[in-house]
């Protein structure tokens, strides 16, 4: 049976992951995927293979209380039954928060997640659910090499004028400071467009990491230069659910006259604001593109123009503007989305060729664009796999 690696992304409601063939350290074949959903209400566990086709479902009773543990173990035991008791040889992590300290991937012993529970309060909604998946696979299979893989750790070569925020210098020390995220998706990212374009990928390009999380990250050369995200990852852009950057007196007013407790701001800003805030309606693009509501149309209005008001800024960080990667389910498949952040950046010469962008294409800017326009779907399982892999199996020397 193949050698297998698995990558894991856990969050609050959902575990994705991914299970590769690994052959000579490298992961080069997507063997399946799915995921355990309805986490805490209805908890469902599907697993597919590479084109799609469901290979097994489970669904629990509704109310269900599970830990990751107990979600964890039919997916273990499914991938036993399914490749052999000895096949799965690494397990990768996606990991939110490495802090200043994690810049690459490591092994996750023991001293190594006792050391990233200390940086729970940089990412409360995150880190808890990434490390709770962490100690249930250790559990559940403690010889098993596991590694994390961090957001982070894609934007550590940003300048420190890049990473500062204006407080004073005490808390910086503690490390509050701009940070980044979604990393590993601009990681695979910049991979692929030095396959795909490599003059192009040695340029200025901003990648558009447009989800229900969504973030711009300008790269020189394949590097993080800047980004919207910060110190957390609800600065930026307008989100599904999260507001993005918002003026800090704004906070302090729903303090001061509403009330409002730090968790109930939290909770605000986190899981009311953004699309489904604004509309009123749904966080979810589709929908709104649906729909012919105005607080709909103005979600999305208010969506777009933030992304082309923070490219103008990485414009500016990175001297000039090359090409400009859409990525992500909305960056994949909102064509009027593309159409739209593009209209808004014209004057930096973009042309957009319509009926490649309807196409969903791989290139949708004319040849007499100044810059080159793109769509790459990313795959963050894809990279944590290369990273356990990396780590925990090594290739044998030539």
């Amino acid at each position: 049976m193949p050698r297998a690696v698995l990558a894991i992304n856990a969050g609050s409601s959902s575990i994705k992951f991914a299970l590769f063939e690994a052959r000579h350290g490298n992961p080069d074949h997507r063997l399946s995927h799915g995921q355990i959903e309805g986490i805490g209400s209805a908890p469902h566990f599907v697993a597919r293979d590479g084109d799609g086709a469901v290979l097994t479902e489970y669904r629990w009773p509704a109310g269900a209380t599970l830990a990751h543990e107990d979600l964890l173990a039919p997916l273990l035991a499914w991938i036993t039954s399914h490749l052999g008791a000895d096949s799965l040889a690494a397990a990768g992590h996606r990991i939110v928060h490495g802090g200043g300290k994690y810049t690459r991937p490591v092994a996750l012993t023991e001293a190594v997640i006792a050391d990233l529970a200390r940086l729970v309060p940089l990412a409360p909604l995150h880190q808890p659910h990434s490390l709770a998946a962490v100690r249930a696979m250790r559990k559940l299979r403690p010889e098993l090499p596991q590694v994390g893989c961090f957001d982070t750790a894609f934007h550590h070569g940003m300048s420190a004028t890049a990473t500062r925020l204006a407080l004073p210098r005490r808390y910086a020390d503690e490390g509050v400071r701009r940070y980044g995220f979604h990393g590993l998706s601009y990681e695979y990212i910049a991979g692929r467009l030095r396959e795909q374009a490599p003059a192009l990928a040695a340029g200025r390009v901003i990648a558009a990491h447009l989800g229900n999380g969504a973030s711009l990250c300008g790269m020189h050369d394949g590097r993080s230069v800047d980004t919207t995200m910060g110190f957390t990852a609800l600065d930026g852009l307008v989100m599904g659910t999260r507001c993005g950057s918002i003026d800090p007196g704004a906070l302090l007013y729903l303090q001061q006259q509403h009330g409002m407790t730090a968790a109930a701001l939290e909770h605000l800003l986190y899981n009311e604001s953004g699309l489904l805030g604004v509309s009123g309606i749904s966080n979810d693009m589709r929908t709104l593109l649906a729909s012919q509501a105005p607080p709909a149309r103005e979600a999305v209005e208010l969506f777009v123009f933030r992304i082309a008001r923070e490219a103008g800024a990485l414009a500016s960080s990175l001297g000039g503007l090359d090409g400009l990667v859409f990525s992500a389910g909305i960056g994949e498949h909102a064509a009027a989305v593309r159409a739209a952040v593009c209209a808004r950046l014209a004057w930096l010469g973009i042309r957009l060729d319509e009926a490649a962008n309807a196409a969903d294409a791989n290139l949708i800017s004319t040849a007499d664009s100044r810059v080159q326009v793109r769509v790459i779907a990313t795959d963050e399982e894809a990279m944590i796999a290369a990273h356990a892999c990396a780590v925990a199996l090594p290739a044998p020397p030539p």
